[in-house]
């Protein structure tokens, strides 16, 4: 994955801080990794998915 940005932040996470992360493999296919906070000594990866363009534009922005 080259850049990666937070797109979503989740302090308060019932199982402990976490965030959703964008990033994009070497071919331009955009990706969703959900992480413990990368402040913490491990990062945790909960899940990896595709974003489903019905449900976000520009993979960064969550559609209601």
């Amino acid at each position: 994955m080259g850049n990666i940005e937070i797109i979503e932040d989740y302090p308060d996470d019932k199982y402990g801080p976490s965030c959703l992360v964008l990033g994009h493999t070497s071919s331009g296919r955009a990706l969703h990794v959900l992480c413990s906070y990368p402040s913490r000594p491990i990062i945790k990866v909960i899940t990896i998915y595709e974003p489903d363009p019905d449900q976000w534009v520009d993979d960064r922005i969550r559609i209601s």
